[in-house]
């Protein structure tokens, strides 16, 4: 490689006394130079150009940055100096180009997705190629914008714990849910929760794009889960439940932490008939206030009944495991928490002594 004879001592002149501005342009010069036979370049070649053009870069303001960044990033065999340097740049209009097409391992790509800005990890979350560690760090730091055009990617590799953070988000964004929902590579599972929690919208959004195979999956478990919603609706026998929970309360053995251990045990019936016994109220009216996805009636009971947060939180869980609800999502549980916090347990007496007098009724 043979640069212009003219252009070394003007280069010298420009990297030890140049202005800023005039090393903007020795800089275009030179990637001119590099561009027309990049594609013929050897290693020591591309090597040299590095070390020219992380000198001129040097005091040269973003604008000029942006439009090498530019210039550069399509290009297989960018200087690695130069990419690294405006990959790493706070201005997106500097490192957004090279983080959305240059090459870069997985060890700079990771340390700019935990310590940058989110329009970079927005730049990132296009690349092609992106590993699951790279994902995860997208999920976790990622606003919605991230989160939506990762989960659009389809050359990204996506970890089940990372599918499962963007299933328990989509609870809160059709659009998340339904990009997440025309993957191929989601979890089963999580694809069944994925459709459970979807509204109706999204299911059909995801019908009318889904592959033929991937159509025939979601009619089978949205037929699934109607037959489970049918199940749901059918009246549970407490008998046997009610029987024990008096049994004990008579022996003054009815407390918090025997309503704990039921729902840690997956009891349900049980759990349900002790928290009607303790509280006074009739396990029908129970039973109707916690067939829904809200928890409020689980907090008002156990507030009323002196419960602490954990116990709550064992009761939501053996409610959410029989019935499919959402309400020990972990969404759901931190504004449940934050809810239970709020209510005082005169509020939540009143309540309760207003379900008592109802005796079930309408």
């Amino acid at each position: 490689m043979d640069a212009p004879a003219s252009l070394l001592p003007e280069l010298e002149e420009v990297i030890q006394h140049g202005s800023a501005e005039k090393r903007a342009e020795m800089l275009r010069r030179i990637t001119t130079l590099f561009l027309e036979s990049a594609d013929r370049f050897n290693d020591d070649h591309v090597a040299l150009f590095d070390d020219v053009m992380c000198c001129l870069i040097e005091e040269i303001e973003s604008k000029a940055l942006a439009e090498l960044a530019q210039r550069i990033a399509p290009v297989t065999n960018a200087p690695g100096g130069v990419v690294h340097t405006l990959a790493n740049h706070d201005d997106i209009a500097v490192a957004g180009p090279v983080i959305e097409k240059s090459k870069l391992a997985d060890p700079v790509l990771l340390r700019i997705a935990e310590t940058k800005s989110q329009a970079h990890l927005l730049a990132m979350s296009v690349r092609k190629g992106i590993s699951t560690a790279v994902s995860d760090v997208l999920v976790s730091r990622g606003n919605h914008e991230v989160t939506r055009s990762l989960a659009n990617n389809r050359h990204a590799r996506i970890s089940e714990k990372a599918f499962t953070t963007l299933v328990e988000r989509s609870e809160q964004d059709d659009v998340l849910a339904e990009r997440i929902g025309l993957r191929t590579d989601i979890p089963p599972r999580l694809f069944r929760q994925l459709l459970m929690q979807a509204t109706e919208v999204v299911q059909k959004r995801l019908l009318a794009k889904a592959t033929p195979e991937t159509q025939a999956e979601i009619r089978r478990v949205l037929a699934k889960v109607s037959r489970e919603i049918g199940d749901k609706a059918t009246p549970r026998s407490y008998a046997a439940a009610l029987e024990t929970a008096r049994a004990l309360h008579r022996e003054r053995k009815l407390r918090e932490a025997e309503i704990a251990s039921f729902a840690r045990a997956g009891q349900y019936e049980e759990t349900i008939a002790a928290l009607a016994t303790l509280c006074a109220v009739p396990v029908e009216v129970v039973d109707r206030l916690l067939n829904g996805d809200r928890p409020d009636p689980v907090l008002i009971l156990a507030r009323a009944a002196g419960f602490g947060w954990q116990t709550v939180r064992e009761i939501l869980a053996v409610i959410a495991r029989r019935s499919g609800s959402r309400v020990a999502s972990s969404h759901a549980l931190e504004a449940a928490q934050e809810n239970f916090e709020r209510l005082t347990p005169a509020t939540a007496q009143r309540v309760v002594r207003f379900w008592q007098v109802r005796q079930g009724a309408g």
